[in-house]
């Protein structure tokens, strides 16, 4: 997942800088092995050229049609799309240059020159809008003497050199400002498609040509009246909204930007001579050794070997303060060094470390599409070809009244009913509450589970790692008579080194500060919830090569009385019994707030653990939860969370993401706590980057106001097209005012979704 310098030194938008993204080596700059295996490939990258829902479905269809590809995913809000394709049937330049005849360009996701482009793209549109108001100002004024000036007060030489100057300064307009409203159009044109860009330039054009006629030949069929004023006014309100909804939509995606451009393009390796040189991040390998200066960003998970610093993890854990990584300390790709400089030995590269299994959820996320949007981008073709029905029959109506005026009525039309804020209204808040969530170290892998959580009135925990501290203390150990405590510890460990599960890290951990009795294991299976076996075997010179069958889990699992009060993990071989371990765990510091705080959302809390009942009691009482359950196994948690769904309850599980596959899989929505999981594998639709438990809360908070922000856009957009539809149909709504409710609408859509991008919460 590295940023690279530069894949191609040829323009990038020719056919031979496709062609050179062919070769398998550049695929992981922006693309990953697919989950349906095989040849399959996921891609994500940036469709340049494309700002709205009709174009988002032309990209799709024309990516569909390539033989190879399996399937795609476009967000008109991010501008984003997900590609699986086979490798053994078509090559990146072959969709690529798919998107590229239809009108768009697509560019690698993280390539190092998106940000500068959308810079240059932003250039252009100020510029636009810069020449369409100064323009506008100047039509202005020369149309105020026609609108103030009494009869006799203009002569006829005067007024004709007031249109010849109007009609001059409109043509920067027509032909610099309106070009993308232009180009655009006429690209759908010669596909036989259709846009919200074509609309607009039929408006502008019809109205360009009619005041056009109307100095040329005042005495023609479409009358002496002129609109340059009208035309310069709704161009420039029209430009002005989208602008500010350009660089709203920056805001709004900048949480997903900043964490993938956090890699560096390169860093400074140990060569085999001793000496550090500067390499490509990309021809990283594990086992280098790399030295990190203050202000870089560490380009992989490694583990400090020289030096101490301050590093900051903010995007990837949530965690805003810095953090000091010292010699034996892991540091994560990504992270920014920020005191001092270290040495970092190599341990995961590429799609292997948490940085890249954090990005692919957030591309994930920006890239899905909620129910709501997807209506409306089901609606937006059909809605555009009755805009152009509507228009037309609004024409022929006024026509036989006053031609010169009917022209104009089906300029109102076709400018203000474009669908620009009902297509925006859902997919604009979605992204900006997932770019918040993502700030505070919440990633939303699907937005469709926004709309579920709000939705959300009743909240199952597990205890181990959730609402407990996801590290254990090892306590008292007792051991079968010839066996000393360090040596069970060891054999124990030797299992649990194999397990993420808390107890086997915390007796992994614990065995790691003993001495040493050399044990190792084979053949180890994990049943999930209850524990784990193997064949233990010690590696001491001189020990007795004898396998051993070792099981390690509960006293049920391992066949022995549960003889330990609390949290106890037993050992046993063939013989039976062979050791007791007992554990400490503490609450999270926010636990006891994070359920107060879902009561007060009148929200029922359980609590559903596959620990002891003992155990269990005791968590529950000191959160007040009246509802726990304890020996559970996960069968029997899928079955706890199928009777509360089947009593109407929408239900939101919260695990740490080891043995809750199946419960997490089967909620409504569900959050998956611990760092130690591997992402792009969980089942949850959340996944809590930080030890903060109220982000859950917030985030049950956020996705509630999410719903209500959505439903005020929806109600927005109908209400103003029902509102001035007719009024443009009737004649009633002049083009400057049409335009200027087209592109003011569209504003309002996304500041109202901009709220969303706010750190405080309202509980």
């Amino acid at each position: 997942m590295a940023r690279s310098a530069p894949l191609v030194p040829v323009p990038p938008h020719s056919v031979a800088a496709l062609h050179l993204l062919d070769d398998p080596q550049e695929w992981q700059a922006f693309s990953r092995p697919a989950s349906q295996g095989g040849d399959c490939w996921e891609s994500n990258v940036v469709i340049e050229g494309m700002h709205c829902a009709a174009c988002a479905f032309t990209v799709e269809d024309a990516l569909e049609r390539v033989p190879g590809v399996r399937s795609v995913h476009v967000s008109a809000a991010s501008r984003r799309a997900r590609i699986v394709w086979s490798a053994g049937r078509v090559l990146p330049s072959g969709w690529m240059q798919a998107v590229q005849e239809c009108g768009y360009r697509a560019m690698p996701a993280n390539d190092v020159f998106a940000s500068e482009r959308r810079r240059s793209e932003t250039r252009k549109a100020l510029w636009r809008w810069l020449v369409a108001g100064l323009c506008m100002m100047q039509v202005m004024m020369y149309a105020y003497p026609a609108y103030t000036a009494r009869v006799g007060d203009l002569s006829q030489e005067m007024e004709s050199l007031l249109r010849w100057a109007s009609w001059v300064l409109s043509l920067p307009v027509m032909l610099f400002s309106c070009g993308p409203f232009f180009s655009n159009a006429w690209r759908d044109l010669r596909r036989a498609r259709i846009s919200m860009d074509l609309p607009v330039a039929l408006g502008i054009g019809i109205t360009f040509v009619v005041s056009s006629v109307g100095t040329f030949e005042p005495n023609g069929v479409f009358g002496r009246e002129v609109y340059f004023d009208s035309l310069t006014m709704f161009v420039f309100f029209l430009l002005t909204g989208r602008w500010l909804e350009l660089r709203l939509r920056d805001r709004t995606a900048g949480a997903l930007e900043a964490l993938m451009n956090r890699l560096p393009d390169s860093i400074e390796r140990q060569s085999a001579e001793g000496q550090f040189e500067r390499v490509a991040v990309r021809r990283l390998l594990v086992g280098d050794l790399v030295r990190v200066h203050p202000g870089e960003a560490f380009a992989a998970d490694g583990v400090v070997e020289q030096g101490a610093t301050m590093v900051d993890e903010a995007l990837l854990t949530g965690e805003s303060r810095a953090l000091r990584r010292e010699c034996g300390s892991a540091v994560v790709a990504g992270s920014h060094n920020l005191s001092a400089t270290v040495l970092v030995r190599v341990q995961r590269l590429g799609a292997q470390t948490r940085f890249a299994q954090i990005v692919a959820l957030m591309e994930s996320a920006s890239t899905t599409k909620p129910q709501g949007a997807q209506l409306a981008d089901r609606l937006a073709k059909p809605f555009l070809v009755s805009v152009l029905v509507a228009a037309g029959l609004a024409c022929l109506w006024w026509w036989s009244k006053n031609p010169e005026h009917a022209l104009m009525v089906a300029v109102s039309v076709l400018v203000v009913t474009c669908p620009c804020a009902l297509s925006l209204a859902t997919p604009a808040a979605m992204l900006a509450a997932a770019g918040n969530m993502a700030r505070k170290g919440v990633l939303v892998r699907n937005l469709q589970a926004l709309e579920a959580l709000a939705e959300v009135d009743t909240v199952v925990f597990d205890k181990t790692g959730t609402l407990t501290q996801d590290a254990m203390v090892l306590g008292q150990v007792s051991a079968r008579d010839g066996y000393s405590t360090q040596q069970v510890l060891q054999m124990a460990a030797a299992l649990a080194r194999h397990s993420l599960h808390p107890v086997s890290r915390a007796l992994d951990a614990a065995a790691a500060l003993a001495p040493a009795s050399g044990w190792t294991c084979a053949s180890i299976r994990e049943t999930p919830g209850a524990g784990l076996e193997g064949e233990a075997m010690p590696t001491a010179p001189g020990a007795a090569a004898l396998a051993q069958a070792l099981k390690l889990g509960s006293a049920s699992y391992c066949g022995v009385a549960a003889t330990a009060p609390g949290l106890a993990v037993y050992l046993s071989d063939g013989q039976g019994w062979l050791a007791t371990f007992t554990l400490e765990e503490a609450l999270r510091g926010q636990a006891r707030a994070a359920v107060d705080a879902l009561a007060q959302a009148q929200v029922e809390v359980h609590l559903v653990s596959g620990d002891s009942s003992e155990a269990v009691q005791q968590i529950a009482q000191e959160l007040g939860i009246a509802q726990p359950r304890a020996a559970c196994s996960p069968a029997e948690k899928l079955e706890i969370l199928r009777s509360l769904q089947a009593q109407g309850h929408k239900v939101m599980m919260v695990g740490d993401g080891l043995n809750d596959g199946p419960v997490l899989a089967g909620a409504h929505v569900s959050f998956a706590f611990g760092k130690a999981v591997p992402l792009a594998q969980s089942q949850a639709d959340f996944v809590v980057l930080s030890d903060q438990l109220e982000n859950v809360v917030d985030a049950l908070l956020l996705a509630r106001k999410t719903l209500r922000i959505v439903r005020q856009n929806l109600w927005w957009a109908l209400v103003y097209n029902a509102a001035c539809v007719p009024l443009a149909v009737l004649g009633l709504l002049p083009a400057w005012l049409a335009g200027l409710g087209m592109a003011s609408s569209s504003l309002v859509v996304v500041l109202n979704a901009m709220r969303l991008t706010r750190t405080t919460y309202t509980r």
